[in-house]
This record gives structure tokens, C-alpha cells and sequence, in this order.
């Protein structure tokens, strides 16, 4: 079976590569003529991609060393294009924290990240204060308090326990920008039964 790093060093690229295509998909201002050659070359590409596909969605795989991977997810996967993605550092402490660029892909209010878009992104870096290995912690009630508008462009998002009680841990967090916090969050994220 192959490992993990050889498997990136081919995928990773391939999304790195789309992500860009959506962006310039979305900034692009040539001529008619020129999309549509760029359409011809794009088809080409997905049918070649499409000669041999997983069935239904990526899900967490795992690898000959027991690895797991969960390349396709829409926050950290690396082999999701739609992804950031997001790469979260753990402090000894349990805070966890990323720092990330969102750009026209992410948009909703002009020049500002889409209020969807940051609550996944809480919704996921809170999460990761409550995950264990071989145990994870779902989403149990996700609430913001958006304090400002979320500028497109480099930010940080961070995130602590605040207590745990039983299966649940609460976790608060914020995303910010250079100028200070944009989008607060708290959070209940619970163990299932084994």
C-alpha cells in the first residue's frame, strides 16, 4: 500500500492546482474566445481525472502504518480543492490555533469572508480542542457573535477548552485579522459511546 507522503506528493499538488483554478475562474476577465479554449482544456482534464474514481465521498482512509487520513474534508482536506486548507497546530496547553488565507472563493459581502464560511471554520477549529486520537467529538451546538466583518486575506483562528463535563467539551474560540478579532465562537462538542 502506498504511504501517506507519496500519496500527498501527487494529490496535494493536483488540488493546489484546482484551488487556483477556482480562483482565477472567479477573477478572470479575458475574452470569450480565450474561456472557451480554457473550458476545452478543463474538460479534458476532468474526463482524464474521471478514468478512475473512489466511489461516493473521500471519508477518513487509513494506511498500512494505521494512519488515517481525512484528505477530503471541506476545512483540512488537502485533496479538497474547495479547502483552505487549514493546517491546526495543538499547544501543549490544548489550545489549538491556524493561521490561513481565504480568498474570492470565500466571499459573501464584498471584499469580506462569507459568515457561512467562518462558522465552518470555528465550527472546526473549536472541534479540534475536543478531539482525541482514535475518538473524535461531534458538533453538538456551534454559537457566533460576529463582531465585525471578516476581511478576505491572511487571518487566524484559535481555540481552548473551556471545561469538560462527561462526554462534552466546551470550547470558545475567535477568528481575527491584523486589526483584531472579527467572529467569536463557543461551543459543545461531544464524545459518542463507543
Amino acid at each position: 500500500m502506498t504511504e501517506l507522503p507519496a500519496l500527498a506528493a501527487v494529490y496535494e499538488p493536483l488540488a493546489s492546482s484546482v484551488r487556483e483554478l477556482i480562483d482565477v475562474t472567479i477573477r478572470t476577465e479575458v475574452d470569450a474566445a480565450t474561456v472557451l479554449k480554457a473550458r476545452a482544456l478543463i474538460d479534458t482534464a476532468a474526463h482524464e481525472l474521471s478514468r478512475a474514481l473512489m466511489p461516493g465521498a473521500f471519508g477518513l482512509r487509513t494506511i498500512s502504518d494505521g494512519q488515517g487520513s481525512a484528505w477530503g474534508n471541506v476545512v483540512i482536506g488537502i485533496r479538497n480543492p474547495v479547502a483552505p486548507p487549514l493546517v491546526i497546530h495543538h499547544e501543549p496547553d490544548g489550545q489549538v490555533w491556524t493561521e490561513f488565507e481565504l480568498g474570492a472563493a470565500f466571499e459573501g459581502p464584498a471584499g469580506h469572508v462569507h459568515g457561512g464560511i467562518s462558522a465552518m471554520v470555528l465550527d472546526h477549529v473549536l472541534g479540534a480542542t475536543a478531539h482525541q486520537p482514535g475518538r473524535p467529538a461531534y458538533t453538538g451546538t456551534l454559537t457566533l457573535r460576529y463582531v465585525r466583518g471578516t476581511p478576505l486575506g491572511p487571518l487566524r483562528a484559535q481555540a481552548r477548552v473551556v471545561r469538560v463535563e462527561g462526554v462534552k467539551t466546551f470550547a470558545a474560540g475567535e477568528i481575527s485579522d491584523e486589526q483584531g478579532v472579527t467572529v467569536q465562537a463557543e461551543g459543545v462538542f461531544i464524545h459518542p459511546k463507543s
